[in-house]
């Protein structure tokens, strides 16, 4: 700590990016003092703050277990689902995990590509919160039919009464995108860990640096691996990018097949993407702040990061309230009944007041980062990210139930309402998520060490002879 304070202020002003902009790494970090930092995270022993957070993680995820064993035991017949609802919050809860799972693709797939520098502080917790993400959602497809021990139907393989899968069904659309987007993401992810798992494994004794020499895959940093370390991430980047634009495109095409009127609509694939895109910021928010004051590392996940993330909120913010005007314009224009029908029962019908809280968390809210101050205040932009979550939930769950409790024929009209067992199961996917992502935060290197080291002033070759004073000459130049 007393190296951290030596020149601050001189390591400061040398982490000022061309032209003058923020810091990309504050607190007068050296690579050293970096790697002690974060490393020091998962070397430390566990404070007693993780264990209470992962037992309550786990108590959510022993709620999920328990309610799907039952959901087996009885049928779908305990959740609320009726005639014509068909679909409840089984599918609500899927669209709305693969949707969180888009930043962190986003932040390092497509920033990646852009040369988005500050990406760097932020991507490895929202690669990994897309991982957890697709996995709490990876559950839902095969449950919501109750009958899991043929779930293997999903997927094109062989078997014994000699059925293959209906590749015309929307539910194996599902399997192959989200299944697509899950395998990427992880190579992804696991690609950027290596040079940090090295580094661990360099700084660990016993068992744990033999575990971590292992999924280390060798590494010893020089540059032919280098190389090809960079080429292989610069792929699976250009691998990753249609996929976060194409996977939500997918789900969204779900709808967009059907006939329900308020589902039948081209506009839901770029529309489900912006929205993706939005609710997996706002998670990465959540996270963020949470972290970062945790754990000490405002110096590395600074203001700057969260004002850009705010940035992106507020752009797709504003688009997903966009689609919400155009929706009902083509509504009115189309001339079609059944549609004009369909979009004013959302905004006056008996589900109004889902769609006035989903209105006004994703449209209005955003809008105050239109505002530098409000911007950069973290108690603002941690509730915002609370209420962005909350609204585009509600989207998913206006879109999915609205649609079909109103259908063509009055006479087949009825009212949805989840039961305990929906809801239960709901809560107990946060309990897998966050089960998974306080085993990340305990085990993995949260920030990628590697990529922000090559962001800092020391990674360039001419940083140190810049800052040295220029030599007196006397008697004309040598």
């Amino acid at each position: 700590m007393s190296e951290l304070n030596k020149h601050p202020k001189r390591d400061s002003d040398a982490a000022l990016a061309v032209g003058g902009e923020e810091p990309l790494v504050t607190g007068g970090h050296t690579f050293t003092t970096l790697t002690d930092k974060v490393s020091g995270i998962v070397e430390t022993k566990t404070p007693p703050k993780w264990y209470l957070l992962f037992a309550m993680a786990v108590s959510g995820l022993m709620v999920l277990l328990g309610a799907i064993g039952w959901l087996v035991w009885e049928g779908t017949g305990i959740w609320g689902l009726n005639n014509p609802v068909g679909w409840g919050w089984a599918i609500v809860n899927f669209v709305f995990w693969v949707g969180i799972g888009h930043a962190g693709t986003l932040i390092s797939a497509i920033l990646f590509l852009l040369r988005q520098q500050w990406r760097t502080a932020i991507n490895r917790f929202a690669e990994a919160m897309t991982i957890f993400a697709v996995i709490s959602a990876l559950v839902f497809p095969g449950i919501h039919v109750g009958r899991i021990w043929l779930a293997y139907y999903m997927f094109p393989v062989p078997n014994q009464m000699l059925i293959w899968p209906n590749f015309r069904s929307p539910l194996l659309w599902d399997i192959f995108a989200v299944g697509t987007y899950f395998t990427v993401s992880t190579l992804f992810w696991y690609v950027g860990l290596i040079p940090d798992l090295a580094t661990l494994r360099d700084r660990a004794t016993k068992l744990r640096k033999k575990v971590l020499g292992f999924f280390a895959l060798g590494w010893r940093g020089g540059n032919r691996q280098w190389q090809h370390y960079e080429k292989a991430y610069l792929m699976l980047a250009g691998l990753a990018t249609p996929l976060v634009l194409s996977v939500h495109s997918v789900v969204a095409t779900d709808f967009a097949t059907s006939l329900i009127p308020g589902w039948h609509t081209t506009i839901f694939p770029p529309y489900f993407v912006a929205g993706a895109v939005f609710s997996g910021f706002g998670m990465v928010m959540t996270l963020a702040i949470i972290a970062r004051k945790i754990y000490g590392l405002e110096d590395i996940i600074t203001i700057g990061h969260l004002e850009k993330m705010n940035k992106i909120i507020l752009v797709t913010g504003s688009m997903v309230g966009y689609a919400y005007l155009t929706e009902f314009f083509i509504a009115w224009y189309s001339g079609n009944q059944f549609e004009v029908f369909a979009f004013i029962n959302r905004a006056f019908g008996p589900y109004a007041w889902a769609y006035w809280i989903m209105f006004l968390c994703n449209v209005i809210t955003p809008q105050i980062f239109w505002f530098k101050k409000l911007r950069r205040s973290i108690p603002v932009m941690f509730v915002a990210s609370i209420f962005v979550n909350i609204g585009m939930w509600f989207e998913r769950f206006v879109i999915t139930v609205t649609s079909l409790s109103r259908d063509f024929l009055p006479s087949s009209w009825d009212y949805y309402s989840p039961s305990i067992w929906d809801i239960l199961t709901f809560v107990g996917s946060f309990g897998l998520f966050f089960t998974f992502f306080l085993l990340f935060l305990r085990f993995l290197p949260m920030v990628a060490l590697a990529e922000v080291k090559g962001v800092m002033p020391e990674a360039d070759p001419h940083h140190y002879h810049s800052n040295e004073k220029p030599a007196k000459q006397s008697g004309g130049a040598k």
